[in-house]
């Protein structure tokens, strides 16, 4: 069976948080209460990072922004991804990596 395009995102987001040795959960959307919550909850350097996938010009749902909005305001960075924008990922890692070699 082929990957759809969102895995096919999802797999290089994973190779990139790999990459960093980034810690990252992926959640099971159900309806017992993991709806909406980003693909990917990432600790990284000390930075909590939600991450949703998107394939193409797929969109979030109202639910989905609701739950990047609640990790905004906490303090949080919500990224919403697409084989386009997959630079923003590194870009982030390598910003917050650099931030933490600023501080030693």
């Amino acid at each position: 069976m082929a990957a759809t395009p969102e895995a096919k995102v999802k797999k290089q987001i994973r190779a990139i948080l790999d990459e960093y040795g980034a810690y990252y959960a992926m959640p099971i959307g159900s309806g017992y209460g993991n709806s909406g919550v980003p693909d990917f909850l990432v600790c990284y350097k000390g930075w909590f990072i939600g991450i949703e996938a998107k394939a193409g010009k797929g969109t979030t749902t109202a639910l989905q922004e609701f739950n990047l909005d609640k990790i905004s305001k906490a303090g949080g960075i919500p990224l919403v991804i697409n084989e386009a924008n997959m630079v923003r990922v590194t870009s982030l890692l390598d910003t917050l990596q650099n931030l933490e070699d600023i501080q030693k």
